[in-house]
């Protein structure tokens, strides 16, 4: 089978031997696979033959050997640990979700790491029905998911991003947009915070005293020196980290509840580019120069 190796020069598509598996793995012939900024770092740091690659989107072809699982010709989309961007690759029965004919695979592979992180640092804040929720970072792929997922479960949400994305932002549910954290309303409840650096030290101005920020990302590469008197005024607030490879559960049950959320209309993944797998350097390139936005996404075959 064919997979994306990293070298010194940049990843590349190698043949390698098909991918051995244990008897609770299905192994999914992969039709698309998604892309996360956190990914560029990685590739970057390991380039000695890794196979990168986590969220994927395919047809079973062989079912798990202990009866657990899809039959082969279903549909999945699936978060894999490693090794995702090829042609072949075994999916434990917890990290995948059916793939209902209304979900495309493109929709699929968009869901997983982005998706997960999205509804999981919402539930850090409660229940949001009726709550403010500020969210930086929101033309991303996982701002996006934020910014919808918050909406329906009855939030009023202030995104944060350039006015180019007003529209589509507000089509999500987002309530007002905003270009920066220090122009958004006080007393936000929740703040999901992506960006670091100055985004973060004006994020927990906006918190309400008891609410709660949770840190998900520094995509500017900035660090923020937080000090105990920027919760003067905001006493009680929490800030919490989230770390995706952290979370105590499979992501199977969460995955399966946003390609539901996506088969009825109530989710809808933003592809921002769509592209064949050979062309995996010109989208690296367009993720690193922030031209996507939303998901970008490699088919293949």
């Amino acid at each position: 089978m064919k997979t994306v190796l990293t070298t010194a020069e940049g990843p590349v598509i190698r043949e390698v031997a098909d991918p051995t598996r244990a008897d609770h793995e299905a192994l999914v012939a992969v039709r698309a696979f998604s892309l996360n900024r956190g990914e560029l770092a990685l590739l970057e740091a390991r380039t000695q033959q890794w196979r990168p690659g986590q969220d994927v989107a395919g047809v079973v072809v062989e079912a798990a050997a202990d009866g657990s699982g899809p039959a082969p010709g279903t549909r999945i989309a699936a978060q894999v640990d490693q090794a995702g961007w090829a042609e072949l690759v075994p999916v434990p029965g917890d990290r995948l979700a059916v793939l209902p004919d209304e979900v495309t695979i493109e929709q699929g592979a968009a869901l997983p790491l982005a998706g997960l992180t999205a509804l999981r640092t919402l539930r850090l804040g409660g229940d949001l029905l009726g709550r403010r929720v500020l969210v930086t970072g929101a033309s991303g792929g996982v701002g996006r998911y934020q910014t919808e997922l918050a909406a329906l479960a009855g939030a009023r949400v202030t995104a944060v991003a350039a006015r180019t994305h007003q529209d589509a932002l507000l089509g999500l549910g987002a309530h007002v947009v905003v270009a920066a954290p220090a122009d958004a309303a006080d007393g936000q409840d929740l703040v999901t915070e992506s960006v670091g650096g100055d985004s973060l030290a004006a994020a927990l101005t906006k918190v309400t005293p008891g609410g709660t920020v949770v840190v998900l990302g520094s995509s500017s590469g900035t660090k923020t020196p937080i000090d105990i008197y920027d919760f003067v005024g905001h006493e009680g607030a929490r800030l919490l980290s989230y770390l995706s490879y952290a979370h105590p559960a499979p992501p199977g049950p969460d995955l399966r509840l946003l390609v539901d959320l996506v088969a009825t209309g109530r989710l809808h993944p933003t592809l921002g580019l769509v592209r064949d797998w050979t062309d995996l350097p010109d989208v690296l390139a367009a993720l690193r120069e922030r031209r996507v936005s939303g998901k970008a996404v490699l088919t293949i075959g």
